[in-house]
């Protein structure tokens, strides 16, 4: 399950989170997975119900982050491998509306249908749709102008 989904879902994480808290909502989605998958049902979509995990989890962690007294330091800055193409981009995604980032992480990088992306954060699948589709639009202009 990891090995087929890890990667999935670590996409997600980063993009609704960002990187400094990624790695533990992650670790912490397959834990939960771990302990759930034996009422699992044999037909279920296993990558939509990791990416429902990943996102109750995104939102365990930004409850705690906001509810912290002491702000955290800036992350250091670690360079792209190739560039700085991804950091901008990273950085663009990161300054969505939280619904818009939700929506075009689990609908583009998990490729969840606008039905699923609905009932996960509340709404309907028109709304996500457009929610997606406003992130996208607001990515295309951001990123398009800083290059």
């Amino acid at each position: 399950m990891v090995a087929e989904h890890g990667a999935t879902v670590l996409r997600v994480c980063r993009a609704v989170l960002g990187p400094a808290d990624a790695d533990d909502a992650w670790s912490e989605t397959f834990l939960a997975a771990l302990k759930a998958y034996p009422e699992l049902p044999a037909d279920a979509n296993v990558e939509a119900w990791l990416v429902t995990i990943a996102h109750r989890r995104a939102i365990d962690v930004t409850r705690a982050t906001a509810r912290r007294a002491v702000p955290v330091p800036d992350p250091p800055e670690t360079p792209a491998p190739d560039g700085t193409a991804d950091l901008d981009l990273a950085a663009a995604v990161a300054a969505l509306p939280v619904k818009q980032r939700q929506a075009v992480a689990y609908h583009y990088l998990t490729g969840l249908p606008y039905a699923e992306i609905a009932r996960l954060l509340g709404g309907t699948a028109d709304a996500a749709r457009r929610a997606a589709a406003d992130g996208i639009r607001t990515l295309r202009r951001t990123v398009g102008e800083s290059r």
